[in-house]
C-alpha cells in the first residue's frame, strides 16, 4: 500500500541531516517497506511552537508499506528525539489522478489560452 510520510525534523539537526534521514529510511525498511520518493523542503517556520521549537526541517516521503507497518513506524516516531512532528497517511490513487489531470489542464506560466 502507498503512503505519504511527512516528517518535521528538529532544526538543530539541519547541519547533519543525513543521520536522521538515514534512520527514517532504515525504520521504513525494517518495517518491511520501501521509500519510493523523498523530497526535502528545507527549514521552515512553524505555524505554532511545537516542543519549544519555532522552526523545523520538513521532509516528505512516498513509501510502500505492508498493512502492519504504519503502527510500527508511528510507535517509533512517537519516541524519537529527532522528529518534532510527523504525519503518515494512505494515498488515494483516485485523488492523485484527479490532481495530475487538473495540473495537466492548467496553462503553463506565461502561456495564454
Amino acid at each position: 500500500m502507498e503512503y505519504e510520510l511527512t516528517v518535521l525534523i528538529h532544526p538543530d539537526l539541519e547541519a547533519d541531516l543525513e543521520k536522521p534521514l538515514g534512520r527514517l529510511r532504515d525504520l521504513v525498511k525494517s518495517a518491511g517497506g520501501s521509500v519510493t520518493k523523498e523530497d526535502n523542503w528545507g527549514k521552515k517556520r512553524l505555524a505554532y511552537r511545537i516542543k519549544k521549537q519555532d522552526f523545523a526541517v520538513y521532509v516528505s516521503f512516498d513509501v510502500q508499506l505492508p498493512a502492519d507497518a504504519p503502527l510500527k513506524i508511528s510507535n517509533a516516531l512517537n519516541i524519537s528525539d529527532d522528529v518534532v512532528r510527523y504525519l503518515l497517511v494512505k494515498t488515494d490513487d483516485k485523488e492523485r489522478a484527479k490532481l495530475a489531470a487538473a495540473k495537466k489542464d492548467q496553462p503553463e506560466d506565461g502561456e495564454e489560452e
